[in-house]
């Protein structure tokens, strides 16, 4: 990168030991991997801000404390170079929206934009400027509890959403004081980690690697990302944050990046324990000549570089190329012209859960949940005809309704289940029923005896905020065993049930399937939850959440996913016949191959009907497009919104394929007994891949185009590609 006049002059003025202090990020105090609440005046940084050791601090906010930091940088150091402030503002600041693997089931980009927006401008508010989002790494696999934070497990829904909430948080212009940095994380391929477990080791062939994980960070970068953090896990035996192939030569010489690249947590130092650096100055020189450029909490560049420097182990540019991409991104959020920009008190005062961010949070909350399951119609319930039971420790539980990184977040703001569900009908009954974890029985008998004087019973149960998110791995995906011990025991009471699923993965819901008459993944909702629920359990809103990742029967299918590659023997038997017979084919003895909800499904209270899909022509060249057609009819009695899929197939190439892969989306919103006409437009670039010699093309021969509503239920249609040369 060619960097401005104002940089090169500050370069060219730092002492060693300040280029170190502009490549050290500290968080605001000593708490791991949380945030530092700070409102309040503290003098803890000062002395270090002063003499230039520090480049910026994370996970601090408020207007009165952050200007008061940049003040010590400004005026009381000796170049007056403003401060970095990051955040974690995953999915919001004070105003809480859906986890983003729960709004990403909306499937709607508009919306997802509109959110991360908002996060931006409440964050902007308080003084933050830089924020460690989006994140873009493919989630596989359900034990690992990160799967809550990223869009699920397709690439290309996961680009298109992760270059959606780019353009929210960045908003128009850089430079504007509601606009706030985006980091993608992490690269590359964190959610591949063995067994599902955080931090753990990668290894991956250089296909799997480019053809599922690498392609939605590359599509938030081209969104305008301007900052890009490393990951924890090692890939193919070298650490993320000092590894050349992924840092220099993909995201460097191939794809063009020219931002700052930033480390995550104390991963610098991290590389020791790894096993492939000897100590922190060893690390350090790996880690700046693979191209991280800033240091996140290991402290290993501010005491390492002066001495690597003047030994010669560490050459004076690479030190300056990362100085340079620091200073870089002050200079273009405008803190060198402004460095006040971010933090208002008057902004604070009207952004922070405004009404119109409460009303955007109610419906992305309303589109994130899922319908799975919806028997003789259980619902929507008939608000003041029905008797209802509600109970299960998420029933009437606040804090968790915010879920996993929401620490700057009130835990008593969000709106509980039944908060909402007395706002429709007062005399809705409660009982907890069971604990969330714990395994006993001294709750069942109030909600047993609920259940007995009710209509209908209502359970919310599932994973509560710290079951899933960083460092929440899990063995089992199911309920946890007092849960199911629950249903199982409220069934006997005869009366229908309706469960709702908090969760922040796909979990392995096959008992609860049967012992249920209707099923809703609630997620993790945010600050509306309960509003959001129960808009939908009394029928005011019309479900139309569609899966963005698969859920699976049992743990054992995991790592599970729809984009599959056939095997040489793939099973061809009947999933209703027992399973004795010995197939010597790719299948399982206990358990269908198929998910228990395949990735894009979700009902609605009213039905859709497509037809056939219809191509404009049956052979495609390059240059050229094919336009697929279908009609979607709402057949039911209510306006209702679905997601029209388009999936493709290439028959026959020189690597086994998937054999669908989600290539475009359209949601759709209809009358009762309206019709419309969809239109795809198909072109080479959707057929490209990496092909055996790992090069990226197409390559000629007959495909298959295949449209629904989910990824299971599909039409079906072919054409031929012709490579004319």
């Amino acid at each position: 990168m060619q960097f401005s006049e104002r940089v090169r002059s500050l370069i060219s003025q730092l002492t060693l030991e300040e280029k170190a202090g502009q490549l050290n990020f500290l968080v605001g105090d000593l708490f791991m991997t949380g945030p530092t609440m700070k409102t309040t005046a503290s003098n803890k940084f000062d002395d270090q801000i002063k003499s230039g050791e520090i480049t910026g601090l994370f996970n601090i906010y408020g207007t009165e404390y952050i200007h008061r930091l940049q003040r010590l940088a400004v005026e009381e150091s000796r170049l007056g170079i403003p401060l970095l402030i990051g955040a974690d503002v995953i999915h919001g600041l004070k105003t809480v929206f859906p986890i983003p693997l729960g709004e990403s089931a909306s499937w709607n980009l508009d919306l997802i934009k509109k959110t991360a927006r908002a996060a931006a401008d409440e964050s902007t508010a308080v003084g933050i400027n830089f924020n460690f989002a989006p994140m873009c790494d493919i989630g596989l696999d359900a034990r690992w509890g990160r799967v809550a934070e990223g869009a699920g497990e397709d690439p290309f829904l996961a680009g298109e959403i992760s270059a959606a909430r780019v353009k929210g948080f960045q908003g128009e212009h850089l430079m504007d004081e509601d606009s706030l940095a985006a980091c993608v994380k992490h690269i590359a391929a964190y959610g591949g980690a063995e067994a599902g477990r955080d931090y753990n080791t990668v290894h991956l062939s250089e296909l799997k690697l480019r053809q599922t994980y690498l392609p939605a960070y590359k599509k938030a970068l081209e969104a305008g990302a301007v900052t890009v953090m490393s990951s924890f896990n090692d890939l193919n035996g070298v650490p993320c944050t000092a590894n050349e192939f992924i840092l220099k030569k993909i995201l460097r010489d191939e794809w063009g990046f020219e931002g700052l690249i930033v480390s995550d947590w104390a991963s610098i130092s991290e590389t020791i324990a790894h096993g492939t650096s000897k100590d922190m100055e060893d690390a350090t020189v790996q880690c700046l000549k693979a191209g991280t450029d800033l240091d996140m909490m290991a402290e290993a560049y501010l005491t390492c570089i002066p001495q690597l420097v003047n030994s010669g182990k560490l050459s004076p540019e690479t030190l300056d190329h990362a100085v340079g991409q620091v200073l870089h991104l002050k200079e273009i959020l405008g803190l060198f012209d402004d460095p006040y920009r971010y933090g208002n008190l008057d902004r604070e005062k009207s952004t922070l859960k405004s009404e119109e961010y409460i009303n955007l949070a109610r419906q992305a909350a309303e589109e994130s949940i899922v319908l799975l399951k919806n028997e003789n119609q259980t619902l929507p319930l008939q608000a003041g005809k029905q008797k209802i039971a509600l109970v299960g420790p998420l029933a009437n539980n606040s804090m968790d309704m915010n879920g996993t990184w929401s620490f700057f977040a009130e835990p008593n703001d969000p709106v509980t289940f039944l908060q909402g569900f007395q706002s429709k009908q007062p005399e809705v009954e409660y009982a907890q029923g069971c604990e969330l974890y714990e395994s006993t029985e001294k709750h069942f008998a109030e909600a047993i005896n609920l259940a007995e004087k009710s209509d209908i019973v209502v359970l919310a149960l599932g994973e509560s905020a710290v079951m899933n998110g960083e460092a929440a791995s899990r063995s089992e995906i199911g309920l946890p065993e007092n849960q199911l011990d629950l249903i199982k025991t409220l069934k006997k009471v005869g009366k229908p049930i309706v469960a709702l699923i908090s969760a922040g993965r796909p979990l392995a819901l096959t008992e609860v399937e049967e012992l249920c008459d209707a099923i809703l993944i609630t997620w993790s909702l945010g600050t509306e939850a309960g509003n959001a629920v129960a808009n939908l359990i009394f029928g005011e809103v019309n479900p139309s959440g569609k899966l963005p990742v698969t859920f699976p029967r049992s743990v054992g299918q995991v790592p599970m996913h729809y984009q599959l590659t056939n095997t040489g023997r793939p099973y061809e038997g009947d999933y209703s016949e027992p399973r004795s017979e010995r197939i010597y084919q790719s299948k399982y003895r206990d358990v269908q191959n198929s998910p228990l909800y395949p990735f894009g499904y979700g009902l609605s209270y009213t039905t859709f009907d497509m037809s056939k899909p219809e191509l404009s022509k049956e052979a495609l060249k390059p240059g050229e497009s094919i336009t697929l057609k279908t009609t979607v009819k709402n057949t039911g009695e209510r306006e209702g919104t679905t997601v029209v899929q388009l999936y493709l197939r290439d028959l026959v190439a020189s690597v086994t394929r998937p054999v669908k892969e989600l290539k475009a989306f359209q949601r759709v919103k209809l009358n009762a007994g309206e019709s419309r006409s969809i239109l795809f437009k198909i072109d080479v670039e959707m057929l490209k891949f990496y092909r055996r010699d790992l090069s990226y093309g197409f390559e000629a021969g007959d495909f298959k185009a295949m449209i629904g509503m989910d990824s299971e239920q599909l039409l079906e249609t072919t054409f031929s590609l012709f490579d004319e040369g």
